[in-house]
């Protein structure tokens, strides 16, 4: 018989290509609607093996969201699913959080050992649900996995991988080169695999666990890897940092698309350390970082050739 899995969020960019991976893998999925995720007391939970609760209010870059929105949804609904687990007869329950329920910036590398300071209304909402699963008296018989994952990236992604896509593909160069740093990426491939192995195996213990492909990259080095899936040749200066930080000052008091935010957002270091994962997991990644940010680039051109057919 076939573990039955229940996953909210379906709809989404994550949810779109999970469910057609675990189903590939000899799963049965099932999916919960927003409408029942709201009513979850009357959603029959009998015979699910895993619920894996992907749907949440995601951070919103353009900040124009209620920031009750945030709770309202990040919180009180995985509360309510949580307590439904609880008094099912399901095994597991996986809950995607974010690394951003952490910290909002990382100095050195982020373990699972920090002390949590969310900065956001998008972090903190994540943060309380974590705290609540955790203080939950849990059932002989029972787990939870708590994911903390970094950016995501992949086919169908419409996030800033595909934005600075985009950028890569008019040609226009790259001014940022002189910042080195360096940031972890999520390929979905990984993610992907990671779920199933959750499901899977049934010895890994319950708790907090960060998820990210093995090296970080630099933002430079993400430009180069577009531009050669493009064809093309990266365009990258090596622009004075003092420079550039002036400009985006006056991004600041003129309220420009290039601010200092957004400076920060191109050039900051982020990486997340994983070892906890692997060594729970006892497997490698199925691909690197680099054959994953192929893969989400070479799905940005298939797009655009499928658009221009269409035309």
């Amino acid at each position: 018989m076939k573990a039955k899995i229940l996953v909210t969020g379906a709809t989404g960019f994550v949810g779109q290509n999970l469910v057609p991976y675990l189903n590939q893998s000899g799963f049965e999925t099932l999916q919960l609607s927003r409408v029942q995720l709201q009513n979850i007391v009357s959603v029959n939970l009998t015979n699910i093996n895993t619920i894996i609760h992907l749907a949440g209010k995601a951070h919103d870059l353009l900040k124009t969201a209620n920031s009750s929105d945030y709770y309202e949804v990040n919180f009180e609904r995985t509360k309510a699913l949580y307590d439904a687990f609880l008094l099912s007869d399901a095994e597991k329950f996986i809950f995607v959080s974010s690394v951003k329920a952490a910290v909002d910036s990382v100095d050195g590398r982020l373990t699972e050992n920090v002390i949590p300071q969310p900065v956001t209304d998008y972090g903190k909402s994540k943060l309380m649900a974590e705290e609540y699963i955790k203080s939950q008296v849990l059932p002989i018989g029972k787990k939870y996995y708590i994911l903390r994952p970094c950016m995501i990236h992949g086919p169908g992604n419409k996030g800033n991988l595909n934005l600075l896509y985009q950028v890569v593909k008019t040609g226009l160069p790259y001014p940022l080169g002189a910042f080195n740093n360096q940031r972890s990426l999520l390929s979905i491939d990984n993610l992907n695999f990671i779920m199933r192995e959750l499901i899977s195996q049934p010895e890994i213990e319950s708790g907090v666990y960060n998820v990210a492909d093995d090296d970080p990259l630099s933002t430079k080095e993400v430009v180069s890897i577009i531009a050669t899936e493009l064809g093309i040749k990266a365009k990258i200066w090596d622009f004075s940092p003092k420079i550039i930080r002036m400009i985006a000052a006056l991004g600041d008091r003129f309220r420009l698309p290039f601010d200092s935010e957004r400076l920060n957002k191109l050039t900051e270091n982020f990486v997340v350390d994983v070892s906890k994962l692997k060594r729970v997991l006892g497997k490698s990644l199925p691909i690197t970082s680099t054959q994953g940010l192929v893969k989400t680039a070479r799905s940005f051109k298939n797009l655009t050739k499928i658009t221009k057919n269409e035309l």
